[in-house]
């Protein structure tokens, strides 16, 4: 086992038991809503995709992406990132503002997507009660960076800590607007089309999941979206009972639900590399240690 491909994170990485974490669906949910609002970025997704008949496969898509990534080996991810590269450079969209065409592997909305997705996946886990110190989500921005290359950026230039991704958005807000196809977003996210036998599964779970996702987002969002959502401390504590309750699922039975990333790591590896908070935790109990503190 010893020997074995651990990828490019591996078990001494944030990223290896941040994203075994069950807050990380309502997390790519909550991605979806702040992707929307790059017109750019959700025009190239409208245009070149059916979204809302496919929707389900695009999200199934993604989360074996990420898994890939996160759990599989370098080879694995490589090839994933090829084949990403490889279909983003045949796609065109047009500007919804100027009509202009442009290329769905811009780097400008592929770097957006990249941070939509690292601030929703940290942001909804660390609010939801997952503890991480501040030096730990600082080194889970930065290892994305290998995320980054695999899509088509340069990482010298993707945020690689929480302050240099705060000031990407703090950049990018002025470009950002809900148009036509981030109402389309917003309502399939909120009623998406569902067979009539899951129409009450869809009421009583699907709901409350959207609904968590939105309220999660930063406030200029729901400015642009023009929906207020609950006060920070009320969907903190949403967040928090949510987190608890689905971490009382056994890990080895969400697990199970595809793609089966982290089982197929954990048994190319051995037991010893499960997932678990606690080892974030111990991890950064040594480095708080006296003489270990800032990089001492």
């Amino acid at each position: 086992m010893t020997d074995a491909d651990p990828g490019y994170f591996g078990p001494d990485s944030v990223t290896w038991h941040l994203h075994s974490d069950p807050m990380m669906w309502i997390a790519g949910v909550r991605a979806l809503y702040l992707q929307a609002l790059h017109p750019r970025a959700v025009r190239g997704v409208m245009q070149n995709s059916d979204f809302r008949k496919d929707a389900w496969g695009r999200l199934m898509r993604t989360a074996n992406f990420v898994g890939t990534l996160s759990y599989g080996t370098k080879d694995d991810a490589e090839r994933a990132g090829e084949r990403v590269r490889r279909i983003h450079a045949l796609l065109k969209a047009d500007d919804p503002v100027t009509g202009e065409r442009f290329g769905i592997d811009d780097p400008e909305l592929l770097l957006w997507v990249h941070c939509a997705e690292i601030d929703s996946y940290l942001a909804v886990v660390r609010r939801s009660g997952f503890r991480l110190g501040d030096a730990q989500a600082d080194r889970y921005v930065g290892e994305h960076r290998v995320d980054a290359r695999l899509v088509g950026l340069d990482p010298a230039g993707v945020p690689g800590s929480v302050a240099e991704l705060a000031a990407y958005f703090d950049s990018v807000r002025p470009r950002l607007a809900v148009t036509a196809d981030a109402r389309a977003v917003d309502d399939f996210l909120r009623r998406p089309p569902t067979p009539w036998p899951l129409i009450p599964a869809r009421e009583l779970v699907w709901r409350r999941v959207a609904a968590l996702a939105y309220a999660s987002l930063p406030p200029y969002a729901h400015e642009l979206y023009g929906r207020p959502a609950p006060a920070v401390t009320t969907v903190d504590r949403r967040l928090r009972f949510t987190g608890t309750v689905l971490r009382r699922i056994p890990a080895t039975v969400r697990w199970q639900l595809p793609p089966q990333h982290i089982l197929r790591a954990v048994a190319r590896l051995g037991p010893e590399t499960r997932p678990a908070p606690y080892k974030l935790r111990e991890q950064a109990a040594i480095l708080d240690r006296p003489g270990r503190a800032h990089g001492q």
